[in-house]
């Protein structure tokens, strides 16, 4: 009878221990996979067809994903970013100029113009609306001159873009216009962008949608709508909420380039597409839609402790782990599979010996 009682003891004990050792297996093997479930990863990085792009956090300067993002292609009308950082300090906004034909000599043919006129008096606020939202050629040379002239404005261009890291920008002409040697970068328009932002009047012209030209009015005044068709809604493009700017361009040998910005719930994100070559002209702004989409929907980035450069490197995009890193992974599930294992083991052995002792009794 004892000895039955202990065996009944030892029965439940079993059970109850082989029911723990279960539940630790079933908890070491869900464990990761309850986590995974838990941890939200960022979304897959979009396949797009444009040959250079990237996506950075404005705040932190964190590239969170990019294409090919230091290819050296030609910017088109996007250098403007880098004339308009170089020029903005050194002149007053509020100083009036006459338009002169020496002020448009060197505009090139086929260059988009905001219709400055000789004789016209315009102030520096106008021009640079004439930049911002009509992308003028025109505006651009004059206000070089107003800068000192067409070399010393290369030279100072040149110079912003190896002080602020954009080392892959060669500059020839000030307004971007197809030119042997002149290239930028994603990376580097978008760093140009981001040195943009910290002037006022950077960023109040390039979230500027229309405006009179010139804005003292007269008889030869015109509405200028910028040509930004993402910031503004046009052309069959729906334009993105909260984006603040800041410049599209467009030639031949560019194709179409954007450098774009938004803001949402107090971030900032900055995107630079160049030249897709799927679908229309439009397609420069869809891609740059889905980066922008793309970047609010990843976490925001901390901001670096330190930082020996212009930024950050940049972040790999998120991919599903390799069988090295599962195979890295595996030895803490290991352990514990094991640990349970081994505990089973225990209980039962003694359990096995005491049956077949009474077995051996009864027998005899």
């Amino acid at each position: 009878m004892v000895i039955f009682i202990r065996s009944r003891a030892l029965v439940s004990k079993a059970l109850v221990t082989s029911g723990v050792c279960a539940a630790l297996v079933a908890g070491a093997a869900a464990g990761p996979a309850h986590a995974a479930r838990n941890a939200a990863g960022p979304p897959a990085v979009p396949s797009l067809s444009a040959l250079s792009w990237e996506v950075m956090d404005a705040r932190t300067g964190t590239v969170l994903a990019a294409r090919a993002p230091h290819r050296r292609l030609p910017p088109a009308s996007t250098l403007k970013t880098l004339f308009a950082v170089t020029v903005l300090p050194h002149l007053r906004q509020d100083a009036v100029h006459r338009a002169s034909w020496a002020d448009l000599a060197e505009v090139a043919e086929g260059s988009s113009e905001v219709g400055v006129a000789e004789g016209h008096r315009y102030t520096v606020a106008d021009l640079w609306r004439g930049v911002f939202l009509s992308s003028g050629n025109d505006a651009v040379h004059t206000l070089a001159r107003l800068n000192g002239g067409l070399s010393r404005t290369l030279a100072q261009m040149q110079a912003t873009a190896r002080r602020i890291g954009a080392r892959d920008t060669q500059v020839r002409s000030p307004d971007g216009f197809d030119t042997p040697g002149q290239y930028s970068s994603a990376h580097d328009l978008a760093l140009i962008a981001r040195e943009g932002f910290k002037n006022p009047d950077f960023r109040r012209y390039m979230g500027t949608k229309y405006a009179r030209f010139p804005a003292s009015g007269g008889p030869d005044a015109y509405e200028i709508q910028n040509t930004n068709r993402l910031l503004v809604g046009s052309h069959g493009v729906e334009p993105y909420p909260g984006l603040i700017g800041v410049k599209n361009g467009y030639t031949t040998q560019a194709g179409t380039t954007l450098v774009s910005a938004a803001t949402h719930k107090g971030r900032t994100i900055l995107v630079t597409v160049m030249n897709p070559q799927d679908g229309d002209f439009n397609e420069v702004y869809e891609e740059s839609r889905t980066l922008l989409d793309w970047g609010f929907a990843t976490p925001a980035p901390q901001p670096p402790k330190q930082q020996a450069g212009p930024l950050r490197a940049a972040a790999a995009p998120a991919t599903a782990p390799t069988h090295q890193e599962k195979a890295a992974e595996a030895p803490g599930l290991t352990r514990h599979l094991g640990a349970a294992a081994a505990l089973l083991l225990l209980t039962c052995v003694p359990l096995i010996v005491r049956r077949r002792l009474r077995a051996r009794r009864s027998r005899s």
